[in-house]
């Protein structure tokens, strides 16, 4: 029986084995850490976003310039095909409101049990503890409780995942190991993050950790409707992380960059400028603004922080403000903190089976693959398919060996 061996217990992993051992090839998953799945579980602890439901079509274009590259795997599991997935270990999903899919149990920890039960029974060897540390001619040194091993498999999948939540496993120490192989790959970034602002010390203290809610963002991405959080070093929250990407590479190719902010979106610039004209000119600016507009709290705060002289503005002006104000990014937040990474592996590297060109029988898949995805249930989706696509491409490799 050929062995594959398969570097990385996460969703892109765990799916090849999957598919691996069900082909009835001997499977053996190495993991650096004590359990597996650790950020598959941690993105399931306030509800596991495994899939999206809107129309396909739209769904596999929401990976930016890797989308016609990913096409190809998407169409082979599909969105409905993870939910019938998640069905066959035995948990059921729902669509929420935003088009969302979850686990019925809002929790990942079930799921993944169950498919780790059900690899256990295809066979599939699962090994904790054990870090790849490096190459070793053909083989592949890893470092585990007993000491330094090394092993030469048939074939080998990297499933290592990016650079955020290092904690969980996912340090991508193995970009300079394929760099030394001549393997190119593209910096990792920060994908799905918040972004650093000035503000200032006092507004820092009052509002840090206050929602803007209702209010619609517009960058280069496109304007979009929802809410975000002001935090201690800037803003964060789904509404920001829509815009991240555009946001992080206008910040690396002009050196700033605005989020363009309209605290209004229910009401046109006119209707407001004509609220504003009718107020009482003795009143305070935030008196005004509230018996006018309707404006207070944190949005009112964070106009008054951005604009020092909005309060002498005349109601045209102000109208205009609260209809788009940019609100000034520094840089996006560490990579650590990111909800997920951009950048990896290049796709000039990689053949339509998922091989790495240079190094016949090494094959990646999941996030540490040159794409990014939205929230949304978009990235845990691409991680199960380019793991499925892999695996095929590696049954079929050793098929012709």
């Amino acid at each position: 029986m050929k062995q594959v061996a398969i570097i990385g217990g996460g969703p892109a992993g765990l799916m090849a084995a999957e598919v691996l051992s069900a082909a009835g090839l001997g499977v053996t998953v190495y993991e650096a850490m004590p359990t597996f799945g650790r950020k598959f579980l941690l993105a399931g602890k306030s509800g596991l976003n495994i899939t999206h439901s809107e129309e396909f079509l739209k769904f596999a274009e929401r990976f930016g310039k890797a989308s016609e590259r990913l096409r190809p795997s998407l169409e082979a599991f599909t969105p409905s095909d993870v939910r019938e997935w998640a069905a066959g270990l035995g948990t059921e999903t729902f669509v929420g409101t935003s088009g969302r899919v979850f686990p019925k149990a809002m929790k990942a920890s079930p799921l993944l049990r169950a498919w780790l039960k059900r690899l256990e029974a295809q066979g599939v060897a699962l090994k904790t503890r054990h870090r790849w540390v490096g190459f070793d001619g053909n083989s592949y040194r890893f470092e585990t409780p007993g000491g330094e091993i090394t092993m030469r498999p048939d074939a080998t999948l990297l499933a290592l995942g990016g650079a955020s939540w290092p904690k969980l496993g996912s340090d991508a120490a193995w970009v300079g190991r394929l760099r030394e192989k001549d393997i190119a790959v593209r910096d990792l970034e920060p994908a799905n993050c918040g972004f650093d602002v000035a503000w200032s010390e006092t507004f820092r203290e009052r509002f840090a950790g206050e929602p803007l809610k209702s209010v619609a963002a517009t960058s280069n991405a496109g304007t979009f409707q929802g809410e975000f959080v002001i935090s201690r070093h800037g803003v964060e929250g789904s509404l920001v992380y829509a815009h991240s990407a555009a946001l992080r590479d206008c910040l690396s190719e002009r050196g700033q960059a605005s989020l363009l902010l309209d605290l209004m979106p229910g009401r046109t610039v006119e209707r407001i400028q004509r609220d504003l004209a009718r107020q009482d000119t003795k009143a305070s600016f935030s008196n005004r603004l509230r018996k006018r507009t309707g404006l207070e709290g944190v949005k009112a705060a964070l106009l008054r922080e951005l604009v020092s002289d909005a309060n002498r503005m005349p109601p045209e002006e102000l109208a205009k403000l609260i209809k788009a104000l940019p609100i000034p990014l520094l840089r996006p937040r560490p990579i650590a903190e990111a909800i997920s990474s951009a950048g990896g592996v290049a796709w000039s590297e990689i053949d339509e089976n998922y091989m790495l060109k240079a190094m016949p029988g090494l094959f990646a898949a999941g996030e540490m693959l040159d794409w990014e995805a939205p929230t949304g249930g978009y990235l845990l989706t691409a991680c199960f398919a380019t793991g499925r696509a892999a695996a095929r491409g590696i049954a079929a490799w050793l098929a012709r060996r």
